[in-house]
């Protein structure tokens, strides 16, 4: 996959952090001044409109995109029979980012950390998986990538992440 901006994904069982983390891992990026964006990737259906504002009535009437665009926010709702690659939303509409933050897409051909809690499963979801570069958990699951515990400070995930990003 070949994206105009770097892209870390962030993987793991549900309820095991990951959102914690990209909380975190954005506040930090934010601080140092980095433009970063953020992609949750979502198996269920979902509505980003409130039922009876117009741009729901936009969408209800059938439009195939809406827009809304303020002084300070742009909001785009696109009809779709499936969800658009990863490269697509990124190359498309986050060019002008330093870093985006993914969610999810754990099969995606894209650098993978793991948060790995030993209470909600043994096993990592990624495990074998040639991009995944990190663990970031309660316990060391002991396979030949970085791990850092959960409690440990931001400031020492992101160096390892933008070290990594300085390198490629």
């Amino acid at each position: 996959m070949k994206f105009k901006v770097p892209v870390i994904s962030i993987v793991g069982r549900s309820n095991s952090g990951k959102t914690t983390l990209i909380v975190k891992l954005v506040k930090e990026l934010k601080s140092r001044g980095y433009k970063v964006a953020t992609i949750k990737h979502s198996h269920h259906h979902f509505e980003l409109d409130t039922e009876g504002k117009d741009s729901w009535l936009h969408t209800q009437a059938g439009a195939d995109a809406v827009v809304v665009a303020s002084q300070n926010m742009t909001g785009i709702i696109r009809q779709s029979p499936k969800a658009p690659p990863l490269t697509e939303i990124i190359n498309t509409y986050l060019q002008d980012v330093d870093i985006v933050v993914v969610e999810g897409y754990k099969t995606e051909a894209i650098p993978k950390v793991e948060v790995f809690r030993s209470e909600i499963s043994t096993e990592l979801v990624c495990r074998d998986d040639k991009y995944l570069i990190a663990v970031v958990g309660d316990k060391n699951p002991g396979i030949s990538v970085p791990f850092f515990p959960i409690d440990d400070k931001i400031s020492t995930i992101i160096d390892f992440l933008l070290n990594l990003r300085n390198k490629s």
